[in-house]
């Protein structure tokens, strides 16, 4: 698997999740028997114990917050393939401390399939890791050193939810394997939605102009207070170049900590899908095809044997095409989740992530113009979005 901090595919952001769905679609495709983590060695550490942050309001400068956090920056080599036929191919990337464990973070991309995996500290010596378990659908991993304690420096994880537009950030680590290189920037835009490994979509995601390249991969995103509010895992180079121009994407650490917090608990990740694909109303649709109301998601197709195939959802029948866009009309509109008003992809896939697999999701829909009430009981995400 190649090192490249990477732009999937065309790196399409757009409300997709997963699947050739229009722009502004949503794939929330999910069985019971799906699974979407691989996990290599299971590990019992209940919860991620990092470094007290710095006191609420104090801010460093680039230099402080380098001279901080460095040391729990490491570069990760990882050899894949070693008994194929065209022998070994190495990746490089990056990743951080996040307790005195020994857990370290880094992209699943940095170390898929990897046979050996190796990690540099500031020091320069170099360990060997262990996978504790990973997951496709954040691109996140966890591995393990066996170092002792005093030679870890665990970087806080702070809260991606108050991340704002305009936010100085600190990007730290090994581009083209320039090992603890620092770079600055700001928050460029925030609740970007990048796609996955696996195809499905990561919400949520940070926008930032501070320079990161191949080798960055899985490195931290820090805050002017020295907190971890990302993990550097993609670019988009506009297909006119190889390297950074301006444009780089980091998982939030919200994700992060649910992440890393199943990952430790139970060696292993799920996310929980309803089975369906939609698609938000917009005022010209329902103005056009006089729908009863002006604000919800269009259940377009239903996934046999999933949560929402069980509960009786109905998919539309008839395609549309308004300003361009294609709209497939006639089934189930989306109009709340739990209680919560749903108006955008994002909306209802927030209220899908607060509940696990197994768990049920009360959904308010008009069905034949007339308000109805639905209950699913979610299912696992499957391993891809086609299942």
């Amino acid at each position: 698997m190649s090192s490249s901090l990477r732009s999937y595919a065309a790196l399409v952001v757009t409300a997709i999740l997963g699947g050739a769905l229009a722009v502004g679609a949503v794939a929330l495709l999910g069985g019971l028997d799906g699974d979407t983590t691989t996990t290599v060695v299971q590990d019992t550490t209940p919860s991620v114990r990092t470094q007290t942050a710095p006191s609420a309001g104090t801010t460093m400068s680039v230099n402080e917050i380098y001279e901080r956090a460095a040391t729990g920056v490491v570069q990760i080599n990882s050899q894949t393939g070693a008994t194929s036929v065209s022998g070994d191919q190495e990746a490089l990337g990056s990743g951080f401390v996040v307790d005195k464990s020994g857990h370290i973070v880094t992209n699943f991309h940095v170390v898929e399939g990897a046979d050996e995996i190796r990690v540099g500290f500031s020091n320069r010596d170099t360990v060997e890791a262990r996978l504790v378990g990973n997951d496709p659908s954040t691109d996140l991993a966890v591995l393990r050193v066996n170092v002792d304690a005093n030679a870890l420096t665990p970087l806080p994880l702070g809260n991606s939810d108050l991340v704002k537009v305009g936010d100085p950030v600190v990007a730290i680590g090994n581009p083209f394997g320039l090992d603890r290189t620092a770079t600055a920037g700001i928050v460029s835009a925030v609740q970007r939605l990048i796609t996955a490994p696996n195809q499905f979509t990561i919400d949520h995601v940070i926008q930032t102009d501070a320079p990161i390249n191949k080798g960055n991969s899985g490195g931290p995103l820090l805050n002017d207070r020295g907190e971890v509010i990302g993990v550097n895992t993609q670019i988009e180079t506009g297909g006119i170049s190889i390297g950074n121009v301006g444009i780089g994407f980091a998982v939030p650490a919200e994700t992060v900590k649910n992440v890393v917090a199943q990952i430790l608990r139970n060696g292993r990740v799920e996310h929980p899908h309803l089975g369906i694909t939609g698609q938000p109303i917009t005022s010209q649709v329902a103005e056009s095809y006089k729908l009863p109301v002006e604000e919800g998601i269009l259940v377009e197709s239903v996934l046999n044997g999933t949560g929402a195939d069980r509960a009786g959802m109905q998919p539309g029948d008839t395609q549309v095409v308004v300003s361009g866009e294609t709209y497939v009309l006639g089934g189930d509109i989306i109009v709340s989740a739990d209680g919560k008003k749903i108006s955008t992809v994002e909306e209802l896939r927030d209220a899908i992530a607060a509940h696990m697999p197994g768990e049920k999701l009360k959904l308010q829909v008009f069905r034949d113009g007339e308000k109805t009430s639905v209950t699913v009981t979610l299912g696992r995400q499957p391993a891809s979005p086609q299942g």
